[in-house]
């Protein structure tokens, strides 16, 4: 390849929109980790003055991450990245999956990590072979890798539905979005975000196979990866419908692949058929309660506010779904992204025991491309709202974060 070709290469990249869209997200991004980073530090500080007092009173402490204070700010605050579910995937990461699980398993045993999916820890393994410093770090750096892959990827798919404008706006709300302290956590979501916004990517260009194959790999990373299969459907169904294009039924054949494997494969390695659906029942206590503990978690968070920091984050994230959808509709944004919003929001209502959370809303991302729609659509008439909201959204990572690391809530 001559100096020229590489020049000319060079400078396609350079003026395309995907590139653009990098370089517009890149320092918001920056931006974003230092909200999470600042909420996991006012935690660290917390464990450092309890290790103070414990330490002049000659009392033991307890850490409620579990991890030994040296009087050193960095292990408390990857404490706080790999607490919660991260310590059940870091298990995964260790240790492997369990040979068995023992009958009434419970939150407090280990064999309960046959919960979580494969394929993010699959993923961290590699990271801590190719990457020093120790397998939490590896995660870490994985997910902040991959958080920055999704943001673009979504702001491509809104350039691509309302062009480079909204593309920019949807950017900066995906990466200071309160849920999006996931992407800093040792939690699954980043990669199946990353998975899932290419494939709905695929399936706007008709890509079938490819779109197909991703969806496979989301269904392989989080249970409500599942939600491509139906905007796989969605997908297939307007295909035949306008172009009995026939060929669109691959990607909803190959979309359950990666569940259907990770079920089939935990049952024998453990010796029992369907035993993810047992821990989760057993040890998780998980049922469906269609909507009813959101309702009612809201409701209590409405008449007996500030007492219950959890219902409280569950009662903002239920109004905030009504609202981003309601937008979403209005912005008439295509059934193929419509479609797997609104299968996240149904798999996040339906479960009786952890329900609307930052989280999970953040996995419908689609629904920020509407909200940065409808900011775009209303800038000529008051652009004060959208700095307002960048601002609460930078305001609400931080802490959440901050609040999930001292166990203040359920995340």
């Amino acid at each position: 390849m001559t100096q020229l070709d590489v020049a000319q290469r060079t400078e396609r990249i350079r003026s395309s929109t995907w590139w653009r869209l990098l370089l517009h997200t890149l320092p918001v991004y920056v931006l974003s980790r230092a909200c999470v980073l600042a909420g996991a530090a006012v935690v660290a500080a917390e464990l450092r003055v309890d290790a103070n007092l414990a330490n002049e009173n000659s009392l033991p402490l307890a850490d409620p991450h579990g991890a030994t204070n040296t009087g050193n700010a960095v292990r408390p605050m990857l404490d706080v990245l790999t607490s919660w579910d991260g310590l059940w995937y870091m298990d995964v990461v260790r240790n492997g999956y369990p040979t068995t699980v023992p009958p009434d398993v419970t939150y407090f045993v280990d064999e309960a990590r046959a919960a979580f999916f494969p394929l993010f820890p699959l993923l961290g393994r590699t990271f801590d072979r190719i990457l020093p410093g120790g397998d939490s770090l590896a995660v870490l750096v994985m997910n902040t890798l991959l958080g920055l892959v999704a943001i673009v990827l979504i702001a491509v798919i809104a350039d691509r539905v309302y062009g480079e404008r909204v593309a920019r706006r949807t950017a900066t709300l995906a990466a200071l979005f309160p849920g999006s302290f996931v992407l800093s956590f040792a939690y699954s979501e980043a990669l199946m975000l990353v998975l899932a916004a290419a494939c709905l990517l695929l399936l706007l260009d008709a890509e079938w196979t490819a779109a197909g194959v991703f969806a496979a790999l989301a269904t392989a990373t989080r249970p409500n990866g599942v939600a491509l299969i139906a905007a796989c459907a969605v997908a297939a169904f307007l295909a035949i419908r306008e172009r009995r294009d026939w060929g669109s039924l691959m990607a909803v054949l190959l979309a359950p692949i990666g569940f259907i494997t990770f079920q089939i494969w935990l049952g024998q390695h453990t010796g029992e058929t369907g035993v993810w659906f047992r821990v989760q029942r057993e040890a998780w206590d998980e049922g469906a309660s269609f909507g009813v503990t959101a309702l009612r978690n809201t409701a209590e968070a409405v008449w007996q506010p500030m007492t219950s920091p959890t219902d409280t984050i569950t009662a903002l994230s239920f109004v905030t779904t009504i609202v981003l959808l309601v937008i979403a509709w209005r912005a008439k944004m295509p059934w193929i992204l419509q479609a797997y919003s609104w299968s996240i929001v149904v798999l996040m209502l339906v479960p009786a025991t952890v329900t609307a959370r930052p989280r999970f809303l953040y996995t419908a991302f689609p629904l920020l491309i509407g909200a940065a729609k409808w900011f775009d659509d209303r800038r000529a008439r008051d652009e004060t709202f959208w700095p307002m909201t960048t601002a609460a959204c930078g305001a609400g990572l931080a802490a959440l974060t901050g609040l999930y690391g001292v166990f203040g809530a359920i995340p």
